[in-house]
């Protein structure tokens, strides 16, 4: 029988490799190196696409109600502060501003009449003083007379008959007078009632002055929605001001996001209405709470119910401020526009903030393509 023996050449070469595992370590590092990659830049260089350019939004309303005769303004216009923006139909004002120049008069002309008859009350005061004195001598001259029995008791009780009416008359010029005072009440333009026709006479006027609704500063009117003859009421928008004057970013972060996260951290931003140009910031503040969505229903706290496995992370507002202020703002940036923003923990040092802030470069240079 004959004997196989294994060719010692084949035994010498080596066995092939499987190409799918070097792959699948390949895979498997890749994705490490992206999972290491995310984490680093989540606390160190933390990235937002969540973001939104935020401004101090007025509605306009009138303080008073009228019908709208004038719209002064376009839709988008830009206004300086004071400058009119609609106006309300006056003459209702006007003629309550009349109504209440007569009525300050009015009461003018009462205080005058008042302070005369002060003086008519006093000068009767003085008069029935004067009488009380003259017949309370005579009265005790008679008196006397009486009882030294010259005089007779008739004499007598005439006497003091007369004294009483004096008394009486005094104490009754004396209440005039004190009525007179208290109707009068303080002189001049201290007087209650002057005062109140003059407060009721600036209520009037500051009323007619507001039927011209003015700008309150540097902006922007929009959702401009009047027209003449439109019914205006109080309180009522008629349309809407941003200032131009103050203007932030918000942009929405995971909470696992901000863990190195403080104020002061420089900030860069890339506005989609200014493509390719990434803008400098500086973190101003992180929100200290948001609305969970546990709003209260009959006393009880809602639990609204998730199906997925992972609940999807929370996010907290932080404030971005421009550096360089509003000077450093974008002329074609509206209030609402979108804007990324990556946080630079470590204000820019390191390698993890320097390949972020390339990555921030590239996405505004493709910002312009979409």
């Amino acid at each position: 029988m004959e004997i196989l023996h294994p060719d010692p050449a084949a035994a010498a070469a080596p066995a092939r490799k499987n190409p799918a595992k070097k792959i699948a370590l390949v895979v498997i590092l890749l994705l490490g190196l992206l999972m290491a990659w995310y984490v680093a830049t989540d606390r160190l260089a933390p990235y937002s696409s969540r973001g939104a350019v935020a401004a101090y939004i007025a509605q306009i309303a009138p303080r008073v109600s009228g019908q709208v005769t004038e719209v002064l303004v376009q839709d988008n216009a830009i206004v300086n502060s004071g400058e009119p923006l609609f106006r309300l139909d006056s003459r209702p004002f006007e003629i309550a501003v009349r109504q209440a120049e007569a009525n300050l008069a009015q009461a003018t002309q009462s205080i005058d009449a008042s302070s005369a008859s002060l003086v008519a009350s006093q000068a009767q005061v003085a008069q029935a003083r004067a009488n009380l004195d003259n017949i309370r001598a005579a009265a005790e001259r008679t008196l006397a007379l009486v009882e030294r029995g010259i005089s007779s008791g008739a004499q007598r009780d005439a006497a003091e008959a007369d004294l009483r009416t004096a008394e009486a008359q005094f104490s009754t010029a004396e209440a005039n007078l004190r009525s007179a005072e208290a109707q009068l009440g303080e002189a001049g333009q201290d007087n209650p009632q002057i005062q109140a026709a003059q407060f009721a006479l600036e209520q009037a006027q500051y009323d007619l002055l507001s039927t011209t609704v003015v700008a309150p500063g540097l902006g922007v009117v929009t959702n401009v929605q009047l027209t003449s003859g439109q019914y205006l009421a109080a309180g009522n928008p008629g349309l809407t001001f941003l200032d131009a004057q103050g203007a932030w970013v918000v942009a929405d972060f995971r909470e696992n996001q901000l863990a190195n996260v403080k104020p002061g951290d420089r900030v860069g931003l890339l506005f989609d209405a200014v493509p390719g140009t990434i803008f400098h910031g500086r973190l101003d503040s992180i929100s200290w709470g948001i609305d969970p969505g546990r709003a209260s229903v009959g006393g009880l706290p809602q639990n609204q119910p998730e199906t997925r496995w992972f609940e999807p992370a929370r996010r907290m507002p932080v404030r971005i401020e421009l550096e360089g202020g509003m000077d450093a703002w974008p002329v074609n940036v509206r209030a609402g526009g979108k804007v990324s923003a990556v946080i630079y923990t470590q204000d820019d040092d390191g390698p993890i903030a320097w390949i972020a802030n390339a990555m921030h470069h590239v996405q505004s240079t493709f910002s312009y393509l979409y």
